[in-house]
């Protein structure tokens, strides 16, 4: 930007080559947030790897629903992310509530390596332990939140999204089977299984997906309690107990 609106700035040698490899770079549709490396969110800076998803403001709907339902935000909560990826989700909350322990799961340690380097640099390695798993199998219930960002995406829309999207985000955070629903399918039991009596799930979806999931999680076990808006009026998420209305 101070290059464009007529500063004096002149570029040293082999700068302009690499000012022109990173324009090539975005002239392929690679991100901005993956070309420099990091991304925004919750105010935090969120190291990127090709292994994670590169989380976008709209999942912020996910951490703002959640600190609005919880009543004391100094209470030792647990809270659980289920396909942590960049970590962003749970490090964003434990931000935000300064008594609470957390547990990363993600299938893929690269992805698990990211989130851990990210805690050490936001400084909250001591109250998060990310591990690998598949959706939480094995770990001991009773967490008063869980939150999820989930594949969503039937495998047959991915090739239509955006480039940014569809060339860049790892295929494994994308895919969620011919319906978009199988990974949903998957998490439900599991959050009926480790959630406290008392706590709260909150999970992403697709566009148009409210109902579909609705039905999946109260087959599981889950109520759906609300759905929630993103910045750009779709349902972005849905905030769910165990039991039935």
């Amino acid at each position: 930007m101070r290059l464009i609106s007529g500063s004096e700035i002149v570029l040293g040698e082999g700068q302009a080559d690499r000012f022109e490899a990173l324009v090539a770079r975005r002239l392929n549709r690679e991100p901005v947030s993956r070309i420099v490396g990091y991304r925004e969110f919750w105010s935090m800076s969120f190291r990127l790897a090709p292994s994670v998803l590169d989380p976008r403001p709209d999942s912020e709907t996910l951490v703002a629903a959640i600190l609005d339902a919880v009543p004391d935000r100094n209470s030792p909560l647990r809270v659980l992310d289920l396909g942590t990826g960049s970590g962003c989700l749970v490090l964003a909350l434990l931000s935000d509530l300064p008594a609470a322990q957390g547990v990363g799961v993600d299938i893929d340690p690269a992805a698990l390596d990211v989130a851990r380097d990210n805690a050490r640099s936001l400084g909250l390695s001591e109250r998060v332990k990310f591990v690998h798993g598949d959706w939480g199998a094995g770990l001991r219930p009773g967490f008063d939140v869980i939150v999820s960002n989930p594949p969503y995406i039937a495998a047959g829309d991915i090739a239509g999204l955006d480039p940014e999207v569809s060339r860049w985000d790892p295929r494994l955070a994308l895919n969620g089977g011919d319906d978009g629903l199988d990974c949903i399918r998957a998490l439900a039991p599991r959050i009926v299984e480790l959630l406290a009596p008392s706590g709260m799930a909150v999970i992403e979806i697709g566009a148009g997906q409210e109902q579909s999931v609705g039905s999946v999680l109260a087959d599981a076990g889950l109520t759906v309690r609300k759905n929630l808006r993103d910045i750009g009026g779709l349902v972005r998420c849905v905030f769910a107990t165990v039991g039935r209305q």
